[in-house]
């Protein structure tokens, strides 16, 4: 793959098994590039990564999103029985049902809900599904601006216009594509350097507006940005003041407390290494990352047992 670097490799016993190309780019306080690997400016697909802009248009529209409700609406949630009900709790306040959520049905992410939910008869719904936070906080902008609620995902209507519309003036770019994202909203594509500047516009925006109230929401309740052993929640929690939103495909933007960025797309989709790339860009630039310093080498085992890792180039 001439255009894309290696990111990271798998090591098993001594012996390279497997090789990550892709993307990556690491952005200072003052916005510069001070890292950049591979073709940073091409047009990527943030898929989940874009969830804190579509949260600050469903803010900034008009929906009552105070702390953790904010922090859900721009995560990808474990499915847990607190987010279900955090999400239930936001639909009833406006007069919603979960059956109005245009999510698809899902099980839970975290494995002990899931096989919980199994044993107990259960079966999948649409507030399992690790998206249902950012469909209740669009439903909820839908209502309280009298928009029609049964079509809050076709690209016209008024709250995707809002997302859009965030998405570019956070990039400082026009969207370069658009698409359908896994849990049926629109998706605007960007390029990775846009990504890491939209991260980092909000990480530095001044406080008390909407742009700091997504990242400041997101950094007080990182459970709800993720769950129980995701790496959104447990990468923030290793690096405070940081903001960590990982998207399908192999996306993952990092930006911390001081500006500092880094954004990554693995070009074969993994989302293995995503962690430790971005760890390492942060690094490079010369930030702190020893609280993370876990993610920087990912066991591969065999047998149960360590027998190799996975770390960044």
């Amino acid at each position: 793959m001439p255009d894309f670097p290696a990111l990271a490799k798998v090591v098993r016993s001594g012996f390279v098994e497997s090789v990550h190309y892709g993307s990556a780019v690491g952005l200072g306080p003052d916005g510069r590039p001070e890292v950049v690997l591979g073709p940073v400016e091409a047009p990527v697909l943030p898929r989940s990564s874009a969830k804190p802009f579509q949260a600050l248009a469903c803010l900034t529209s008009g929906a009552a999103l105070p702390g953790a409700r904010l922090a859900i609406a721009a995560g990808s949630h474990t499915g847990e029985d607190f987010h279900v009900r955090l999400v239930e709790e936001l639909l009833e306040e406006y007069g919603l049902r979960p059956a109005d959520l245009l999510c698809p049905e899902d099980w839970p992410e975290d494995e002990a809900t899931r096989l919980r939910l199994i044993r107990e008869g259960g079966a999948k719904t649409r507030g399992r599904m690790n998206c249902s936070g950012k469909h209740a906080a669009m439903l909820a902008a839908s209502v309280a601006n009298g928009w029609d609620p049964a079509s809050y995902l076709s690209p016209g209507h008024p709250l995707q216009l809002a997302v859009r519309a965030a998405v570019e003036e956070l990039s400082g770019e026009k969207a370069t594509a658009v698409a359908v994202d896994g849990c049926g909203a629109p998706l605007f594509g960007m390029s990775l350097a846009g990504l890491a500047r939209a991260v980092r516009a909000l990480v530095l925006a001044a406080p008390g507006t909407a742009p700091r109230q997504v990242a400041d929401a997101m950094r007080d309740h990182p459970e709800y940005v993720g769950g129980t052993g995701h790496q959104n929640t447990d990468l923030m929690r290793a690096l405070p003041g940081a903001v960590v939103k990982g998207g399908a495909e192999g996306v993952l933007v990092a930006a911390l407390a001081s500006g500092h960025t880094a954004a990554v797309k693995v070009i074969d989709g993994s989302p293995r290494a995503t962690s430790a790339i971005a760890v390492s860009v942060l690094a490079r630039m010369g930030c702190d990352v020893s609280g993370a310093e876990s993610f920087t080498r990912i066991p591969v085992f065999g047998g149960g047992k360590p027998v190799g890792e996975i770390h960044a180039l």
